[in-house]
């Protein structure tokens, strides 16, 4: 069993409130979800109304699975035109392993 995590770091675009970043960032997460399928939340920057960090979690039986899956997510986010997608850290890890795979 493998556990893939893509954790991107956005900045938002025409946003001035916090009212406007749920507006933005609520669709993008209900997006990912459904299309890819994984587990997906809004992970860091709560109090910052231009950044967003969003947190992904993928679980496979294939490590190569977990890697399109996560390649798939970061290629989609980083095509919207709404969000600059910033940097984006993942980590792959294998069932019995106290190291990552990455």
């Amino acid at each position: 069993m493998f556990t893939g995590t893509l954790r991107v770091d956005l900045r938002l675009g025409d946003v001035r409130s916090l009212k406007q970043k749920r507006s933005v960032v609520r669709p993008i997460i209900a997006e990912v979800q459904r299309r890819f399928q994984v587990s997906v939340a809004e992970t860091a920057h709560h109090d910052l109304y231009r950044r967003a960090e969003i947190g992904v979690a993928v679980v496979s039986g294939d490590g190569s699975r977990c890697r399109d899956v996560l390649d798939s997510i970061e290629r989609a986010l980083a095509a919207r035109p709404e969000v600059e997608l910033l940097v984006a850290h993942r980590q792959l890890f294998a069932a019995g392993d106290d190291q990552d795979v990455s």
